[in-house]
């Protein structure tokens, strides 16, 4: 049974618990002006807005796209879809920018576009009252960087976007109603069930109980295998209310690096401040890993028990020496991540019996040392929302004109995210020159031997990493006294990089 508010409304519901927020809305409620398009996350047609209490106990929307998020997690939650936003005749402001600004034809993709336009709007608002803020071009391209619109034109969508603070609001008082953060009770779930603890205990031992059971946080990768290949899940086990989880937390560890804790559930979204002021390069990476819906659900700690070899985080945190904290019923361990990563899809949870329930608690992330440098170079079809062909993650240190503490690691390489061990040998302690980095290049060939698949050819993945560590080389020589900025230089490289 879930419980949660649909457009102010109560509303209970029974749903199974492989049944995605898309299908409860048109199949069982009967909205259907979210519309289904991709059914994989990718065109914001489905774009709805989930609304959950802050620190402060303030309701804050998110963006999100239906089709991939499980319904049961709208659980003491509120829910908008475009059915909800005018009040009576009166328009909400992104309704009304559209309409004035002719952002519609067929009008298939528009209720996901006013939905991203309208929690854009609720980002911008100063306080109960107040205009809001000045919108900024980069805001707006990363609000509808997941909605395709297939016959208007983006430019009229753009006017009605940077006009919305021009209209009046007639806002509705449940928009800022408190909603309950609780989770269910869950002291004894039918077989069949969505499950969700609210402590570490209870998510390991119901992991232990049920193995068979896939985890889900954010949903954006693992509900593709519903929508995509039509399979079906009797029992999901939901991490995003354990408490834990949900830490992000600075910290030293025993051994001396200063660093965060990032639990395991923590979005995208939520990490991207602390990238963008530390490591702007993993930063930028988010950008390019997906739209804003799936940055708003999509955890670092999913990404990482995936274990997909073409997982964008996992190399540039093998670059970064990052290291896991695991939580199971023998009780917690530490491990470097360069230890995760046993074979495709195989990591080192629940290798041993005696282990089995084993989850990601945390990923601890170091802290910028001074004079150590990270470049992260993605290559995909697209430039953004897209699965990589190859990714290169690059730390190092120039210290008197040779090269230190050298990290190189590769996405789309190999079975999995995998360090370059016999490059990095050929680069440490040398100078950056064209003659190691060749050296490099060759221990490169030897290491990888990469797959063919519809991204690439294995003949184009071993030439885009070989071209990775030449770009790394100009970048290094040209730029090694300050390359933690992008240069115009790089802005243009970076054109070039899909």
């Amino acid at each position: 049974m879930i419980d949660f508010l649909l457009n102010g409304q109560p509303r209970r519901c029974e749903a199974s618990p492989d049944t995605s927020v898309l299908e409860l809305l048109r199949d069982t409620l009967g909205q259907t002006g979210t519309k289904e398009g991709c059914a994989s996350g990718d065109c914001g047609a489905c774009t709805v807005a989930i609304g959950a209490p802050d620190a402060d106990g303030k309701t804050r929307y998110h963006a999100a796209n239906a089709c991939i998020t499980p319904a049961h997690q709208l659980q003491g939650r509120a829910l908008v879809t475009v059915e909800g936003l005018a009040r009576g005749e009166t328009l909400h402001p992104a309704q009304a920018a559209m309409v004035e600004h002719h952002g519609s034809q067929c009008g298939f993709c528009t209720p996901g576009i006013v939905m991203s336009l309208f929690t854009l709007h609720e980002s911008q608002r100063q306080g109960d009252g107040e205009r809001p803020a000045p919108l900024t071009p980069e805001r707006l391209e990363a609000a509808l960087g997941g909605n395709l619109c297939r016959c208007t034109g983006y430019r009229p969508i753009r006017d009605a976007a940077l006009a919305m603070g021009d209209y009046p609001e007639a806002r509705a008082e449940w928009l800022d109603l408190a909603v309950d953060a609780a989770a269910p009770p869950q002291e004894a779930p039918p077989e069949a069930a969505f499950v969700q603890p609210t402590t570490l205990e209870a998510l390991v031992a119901e992991r232990r109980a049920h193995p068979e059971a896939p985890l889900v946080a954010g949903g954006t990768d693992l509900w593709l295998e519903v929508t995509q290949r039509l399979a079906r899940f009797p029992r999901v086990v939901d991490v995003t209310r354990v408490a834990e989880l949900a830490a992000l937390e600075e910290a030293t560890l025993a051994d001396g690096p200063a660093g965060w804790w990032i639990g395991g559930a923590v979005t995208y979204a939520r990490l991207e401040p602390l990238l963008a002021e530390h490591y702007p390069a993993f930063a930028h990476l988010l950008h390019r890993l997906g739209s804003a819906q799936v940055r708003n659900r999509g955890t670092l700690g999913g990404n990482i028990a995936n274990a997909s070899p073409i997982g964008d985080t996992p190399p540039v945190l093998l670059a970064l020496g990052a290291r896991l904290w695991l939580a199971g019923p023998k009780g917690e361990r530490e491990l470097p991540l360069d230890d995760f990563f046993l074979d495709y899809k195989k990591t080192a949870l629940n290798q041993d019996k005696e282990c089995e329930g084993e989850v990601i608690r945390a990923i601890f992330l170091p802290r910028p040392e001074a004079g150590r440098h990270l470049k992260v170079w993605k290559l995909s079809k697209r430039r953004e929302d897209d699965i990589s062909a190859v990714l290169g993650a690059f730390a190092w240190r120039l210290e008197e004109g040779v090269l230190r503490d050298v990290r190189l690691a590769f996405g789309g390489m190999a079975a999995t995210p995998k360090r370059a061990a016999a490059a990095e040998v050929a680069l440490e302690g040398q100078a950056p020159s064209e003659a190691a980095f060749a050296a490099a290049r060759a221990a490169l060939a030897e290491e990888f031997q990469p797959m063919s698949d519809v991204r690439g050819s294995a003949d184009y993945r071993r030439l885009s990493a070989a071209n990775l560590l030449e770009r790394l080389r100009l970048v290094v020589t040209a730029d090694g006294q300050d390359t933690t900025s992008t240069s115009a230089r790089e802005v243009m490289l970076d054109a070039y990089a899909h």
